[in-house]
């Protein structure tokens, strides 16, 4: 993806300094997922360059949601087969935002309620306005999580407050402020206050390494996955590997010499 400005049908996507921001732009339906939203999520995900690209930011159309949920009304005539791909959809897309070199991030006002929320969870850092409400409400439509809720929510936040929430639906929501009480995101702060905050936190991002941001992402996320030996392992490798180039060697010298690094991209 080249152009500063790229719009699809679904989405508004833009990028600048190494920063791509995805709007999700369906107003009228609270910025619900259908396939062709999830099929432009992953066309952009996949066509950012993994070297020049340092942040992803996705944000909904309107403050009252985030992303409202998967799509019912497209969901209604699905069969079981059909179904399954459109689950397995949605899991590929939120799986390329956990699996990406860059950082991903969900900028959270109003709802983010189940596919929003399945969304939400797979980016790296969830900012999030006061006005934020989180929930799985599946359950309520006698259907279950099918973008990796049962499997983030429980990583997030712990067995008990994953299942109050899944197995509760519609009647248990969290508030922004509820929701990084329990770990489920990153920062919460006034909605006023939500693109300072973004602003802040893409700042501190463009600050650091590329490379050292980069692997520090994935050694994090696969340490959901590896025994605690494994992930020293690795973690002691990666860092050797910081010494076999210029990236480290600028931030050791910039330290020392008391000024700003200049990371090469």
């Amino acid at each position: 993806m080249n152009d500063a400005q790229t719009s699809y049908q679904t989405l508004l996507v833009t990028e600048a300094d190494g920063i791509c921001r995805v709007l999700i732009n369906r107003p009228a339906q609270l910025n619900a997922l259908n396939p062709q939203v999830l099929s432009e999520l992953a066309d952009v995900v996949m066509s950012l360059d993994p070297v020049e690209t340092r942040a992803l930011v996705i944000e909904g159309s309107k403050p009252k949601a985030f992303v409202a949920g998967a799509d019912i009304a497209s969901m209604q005539a699905l069969t079981a087969s059909e179904a399954r791909d459109f689950a397995r959809h949605g899991q590929m897309v939120t799986k390329a935002l956990e699996t990406s070199p860059f950082v991903t991030i969900a900028k959270v006002q109003g709802f983010a309620l189940g596919g929003g929320c399945e969304l939400a969870m797979a980016c790296d850092l969830i900012i999030a306005g006061e006005s934020a409400r989180f929930g799985q409400p599946e359950v309520n439509l006698g259907l279950t999580a099918a973008f990796g809720g049962t499997q983030r929510l429980v990583r997030r936040v712990g067995l008990p407050v994953a299942l109050d929430l899944l197995l509760c639906g519609k009647a248990r929501t969290l508030s922004g402020q509820e929701a990084w009480q329990l770990g489920l995101v990153s920062r919460v702060v006034a909605d006023d206050k939500l693109e300072d905050e973004v602003q802040k936190v893409l700042r501190g991002l463009l600050s650091a390494g590329p490379s050292a941001v980069s692997e520090t992402k994935r050694l994090t996320r696969d340490a959901y996955n590896m025994t605690l030996d494994a992930g020293l392992s690795a973690e002691a490798h990666a860092f050797a590997a910081c010494f076999a180039g210029d990236e480290a060697q600028e931030g050791i010298s910039a330290f020392l010499e008391k000024r700003s690094p200049a990371f090469s991209q």
